[in-house]
């Protein structure tokens, strides 16, 4: 019985000691697009970068994207100096399928920050907001370490009441943003 017992927990060591294939797969975006619809007056270039921890299915992604000039400076409607809008969100990834194309859906929280510069009329403005984003997109693989990605995402600021407490309701600004980018798998 010992023989048995010795064997069996040896056999159990070379299994667990056997090298297995990695199931969590770590991607590098950098990214470039523009920002559309609702608050953004007209498309403008936005870039930034993802970095997804993604495993078979579910994954998690921090996303940082910087819209230059987000309030455009022409429109003769508007009397504003330099401007952008940054984005900083943590977000759920779930991905469909195993093979070279993958299509994902994303959500999730962080910040929206919106600055402008004053001109001589006015002072500058800011706003460090509380927001969500919520999109979809396409990762196809072109290599074992190289692929493509592009996504539309949508965002929105949530309240920020007096007292300085948040609230989970939702803000008023909001905009779209789609982006294409390479994918550098680790």
């Amino acid at each position: 019985m010992r023989k048995i017992l010795i064997a069996a927990a040896m056999a159990a060591v070379a299994v667990a000691a056997t090298p297995r294939r990695a199931q969590a797969q770590t991607f590098l975006t950098p990214f470039a697009g523009a920002t559309f619809g609702e608050d953004a007056p007209n498309q403008q270039f936005t870039g930034g970068a993802s970095l997804t921890f993604m495993g078979t299915v579910a994954g998690f992604e921090v996303d940082f994207g910087y819209t230059p000039d987000f309030y455009d400076k022409n429109d003769n409607a508007v009397i504003i100096g330099s401007n952008n809008v940054t984005t900083l969100t943590g977000n759920l990834v779930i991905g469909v399928g195993a093979g070279p194309i993958r299509p994902y859906v994303v959500g999730g929280v962080g910040l929206v920050r919106s600055h402008v510069n004053g001109t001589d009329l006015f002072d500058d403005v800011s706003a460090n907001d509380f927001g969500v984003d919520a999109g979809a997109g396409l990762t196809v693989m072109l290599s074992n370490h190289v692929g493509l990605r592009g996504d539309v995402r949508y965002f929105r600021s949530l309240q920020d009441p007096p007292g300085g407490a948040v609230d989970l309701q939702l803000g008023k600004f909001d905009f779209w943003r789609g982006t294409g980018g390479i994918a550098f798998k680790f």
